[in-house]
């Protein structure tokens, strides 16, 4: 991490601009830029980047050496077609995408001679979205995942790890794109798609009235960002849904046992839960 480098956020968002908060915030020279006029602005008030623009950035991408992508999957995709020869050898490219398969290896292919992609993944999302939320993250206690492949030199895999520390991430671990988005799909996207269900599976209206902390927290990522996790869902469907039929599974031989009236079968249940959790609880 060259205090002398130039980082570039493409899209300040929730996390491109925590990302240049905390950056910024240790010396680093920020830009960034966004389609949203507003983000932009509310970036340079915040003093989150030194310069930044909504259109015409041109020049803000030929002078970076590292550039951080907070953007949808299909943007990037996008992005990178359009503008992705604007990017000086030797420049360093990473991302914050909740998935990785059929976008690693596209952005790799499209980008010049010199530029090198290192895919990786910060699981520090919240249930709010927009660049005026981005204080409200805390990447501390939130684990940070690179996926690197074959095209991927040493050297930019240890910027990638260097990167995440000075953030302050404390738990940085590298997975193959094919493996993040297989475990992905379980811890992630399978429990937002539990807790939407468990909003749309009936009125709740009434239920702030009456209801404890369990279904509180249960339900606290339903309130969901609908255009970025729909393309998340859609980008990952095969393992999304292999892990939804896998819950489904261990859902229905609940209620077997709930219908069975095997009071002995639910107690195995809950002890076996109760054990796998108590892991979490030691970290």
């Amino acid at each position: 991490m060259d205090r002398s480098h130039t980082f570039l956020i493409v899209g300040l968002g929730l996390l491109g601009g925590k990302y240049a908060q905390v950056l910024s915030g240790k010396g680093y020279r920020v830009t960034g830029i966004d389609t949203d006029e507003s983000a932009v602005a509310y970036a340079l008030e915040k003093e989150y980047i030194c310069a930044g623009a909504a259109r015409d950035f041109e020049a803000l991408v030929q002078s970076a050496d590292r550039v951080i992508f907070a953007v949808y999957p299909t943007a990037l995709l996008e992005w990178v077609g359009r503008y992705g020869s604007l990017f000086a050898p030797g420049t360093l490219i990473t991302d914050v995408s909740g998935v990785k398969r059929g976008v690693v290896g596209p952005v790799q292919a499209a980008l010049p001679e010199g530029v090198e992609f290192i895919a990786s993944h910060p699981m520090a999302g919240r249930e709010t979205s927009g660049i005026t939320h981005s204080a409200e993250v805390d990447f501390a206690p939130a684990n940070f995942i690179i996926t690197p492949t074959e095209q991927n030199t040493p050297a930019a895999i240890d910027w990638c790890r260097d990167l995440a520390r000075a953030l302050g991430f404390a738990r940085i671990s590298v997975l193959s794109p094919a493996e993040h988005d297989r475990m992905i799909g379980y811890v992630s996207q399978l429990c937002h798609a539990i807790a939407v269900c468990l909003m749309c599976a009936s009125d709740n209206t009434e239920l702030a009235r009456y209801t404890g902390d369990s279904f509180r927290d249960l339900t606290r990522i339903a309130r969901i960002n609908d255009k970025m996790w729909a393309e998340l869902f859609l980008w990952n469907k095969d393992n999304l849904i292999g892990e939804i039929d896998m819950f489904s599974a261990s859902l229905a031989e609940l209620r077997a046992r709930l219908a069975d009236g095997d009071r002995a079968g639910l107690e195995e249940m809950f002890r076996l839960s109760t054990k796998r959790r108590e892991a979490f609880d030691k970290k």
